[in-house]
C-alpha cells in the first residue's frame, strides 16, 4: 500500500481522494455482491428472523446482513484507512468480538447478560487499550476535565449505551441503515474540515457509507427473495463504529501534547456529537422511562419506539424512516447553528427537540382519533 501511495504522489494524484473514492467503491461492491450469497445460505439453512412482539414484519426474513457489512468494512478499512489500526491497536480485535457475538445472537439468541459482558470487554479494549475516551465535558453541568478513572468508566458506559441504543432503532426497513449513513456523512465532513491528521477517519466514514448503501439496496427491496435485515451483527457493529467516531470527534477538541498535531476548540463539541446521535439516545431514554412508569422492566420488549408510533399512523416503513431521519437532521442543523451559545442551554435545546420528536406521532394520533370521533 505504501508503494502504491508513493506511485500516486509521484504521479501528482492526491492520495487522500483516491482512498476515499476507492474505499467507497470497493466497500459498496463487496457488500452488494456478498449479500445474495448470504441470503441464499440463510434460506437454505433456515437462518431467518422470526416475527415477534417487537417485529414490524409478518414473515421470516434473513437477518445476517451485518456479516456483509463487517466483511466490507474489515477489508476496505484495513487497506484504505490502515493508519487507524496502527494508531488504535485494539480496534480490529473489538470488531471481531462484536462480529462473533452478533452472529451468535442472530442465530441462537444469546442471553442479555452474555451480550453485555462482551460489550463491556469490547468497550474496555478500545477505551483502555486504544485510549479512546471522553476526557472533558467542556462545562456541561459545570464539569470540565475528567479524572482518568472517571473518564474510563464514563467512556465505557457511553460505548455500551450507544451500541445498544443503535440496536434498538433497528426496527423498520431503512431506519438504522439510513441513519448510520447520515451520521457517518456528518462526522466525515466534520473530520475533513478539521484537517489532514483526521483523514483516515474521513476514509472510514466513507467506507461505512458505501457498505451501508449497498445493504440498503436489499433491505428496502420489494422483492421477497432479495430482502434482508442487518441483524444484531450489523446494528452492534455500526453502533460501535459510530460511538468510536463520536468520541474521536469530541477528543479532537482537547488540547493534548502531541507533536505536529493541530488541536481545536469548540465548547459545544460534546453537544454537537449528541445532536448527531440524538435519535438512538432519545429513543432509548424514552422507552426506558415509559417502561419504568408502567412498572415494567427496562429490558421488556414493546412497541413504544418512535418508528412503531409512525407505523401506527399507517405510514410505510420507507416513509417512517424518511420522516424520522429528516426531523433529526433538523435537530443537527439547529445544534450547528447555535453551536456558540452556552453549552448547557444548547444541550437542553437539543434534548427538548429530541423528545418533542418522540411525541409528535402520539399528538398526531390523538388528533386524528378526536377528529374521527367528532365526525
Amino acid at each position: 500500500m505504501k508503494n502504491f501511495e508513493l506511485f500516486l504522489s509521484e504521479s501528482g494524484i492526491p492520495i487522500f481522494y483516491v482512498k476515499i473514492g476507492m474505499g467507497f467503491m470497493f466497500s459498496f461492491l463487496i457488500t452488494f455482491f456478498s449479500i445474495p450469497t448470504i441470503i441464499k445460505i440463510s434460506r437454505r439453512k433456515n437462518l431467518m428472523d422470526e416475527p415477534g412482539i417487537r417485529s414490524s414484519h409478518l414473515r421470516k426474513i434473513p437477518n445476517l446482513g451485518g456479516i456483509a457489512i463487517f466483511y466490507s468494512i474489515g477489508i476496505c478499512a484495513s487497506i484504505f484507512a490502515y493508519e487507524l489500526f496502527d494508531l488504535y491497536k485494539f480496534l480490529f480485535a473489538s470488531l471481531i468480538i462484536l462480529l462473533y457475538i452478533g452472529i451468535m445472537d442472530d442465530i441462537v439468541v444469546m442471553r442479555a447478560y452474555k451480550k453485555l459482558v462482551a460489550q463491556i470487554i469490547v468497550s474496555a479494549l478500545i477505551v483502555i487499550g486504544s485510549d479512546i475516551r471522553i476526557r472533558n465535558l467542556f462545562g456541561i453541568f459545570g464539569i470540565y476535565e475528567l479524572g482518568y478513572l472517571v473518564s474510563i468508566l464514563f467512556s465505557i458506559i457511553t460505548f455500551i449505551i450507544l451500541i445498544n441504543a443503535f440496536n434498538l432503532i433497528d426496527g423498520i426497513d431503512g431506519l438504522a441503515g439510513g441513519y448510520s449513513v447520515i451520521c457517518s456523512a456528518l462526522f466525515g465532513i466534520s473530520y475533513y474540515r478539521l484537517g489532514e491528521y483526521n483523514y483516515p477517519l474521513v476514509v472510514l466514514s466513507m467506507i461505512i457509507i458505501g457498505s451501508v448503501l449497498a445493504f440498503l439496496y436489499y433491505n428496502l427491496s420489494n422483492f421477497r427473495t432479495s430482502k434482508i435485515f442487518m441483524g444484531d451483527t450489523g446494528s452492534m457493529l455500526l453502533g460501535f463504529l459510530l460511538a468510536f467516531t463520536c468520541i474521536c470527534f469530541i477528543d479532537i477538541f482537547i488540547d493534548k501534547a502531541l507533536p505536529n498535531v493541530p488541536r481545536y476548540h469548540l465548547q459545544s463539541a460534546p453537544v454537537v456529537a449528541v445532536a448527531i446521535l440524538i435519535l438512538p439516545i432519545v429513543d432509548t431514554l424514552n422507552v426506558i422511562v415509559i417502561r419504568l412508569a408502567h412498572k415494567k422492566s427496562p429490558f421488556d420488549a414493546d412497541k413504544n419506539h418512535i418508528h412503531h408510533k409512525l407505523l401506527k399512523l399507517n405510514l410505510t416503513h420507507r416513509r417512517s424512516s424518511f420522516y424520522i431521519i429528516l426531523y433529526y437532521l433538523f435537530i443537527v442543523t439547529v445544534a450547528y447553528y447555535f453551536r456558540h451559545i452556552n453549552v448547557n442551554l444548547l444541550l437542553i435545546l437539543v434534548l427538548a427537540l429530541g423528545f418533542l420528536g418522540a411525541y409528535i406521532p402520539d399528538i398526531i394520533y390523538v388528533l386524528k382519533n378526536n377528529k374521527k370521533t367528532t365526525n
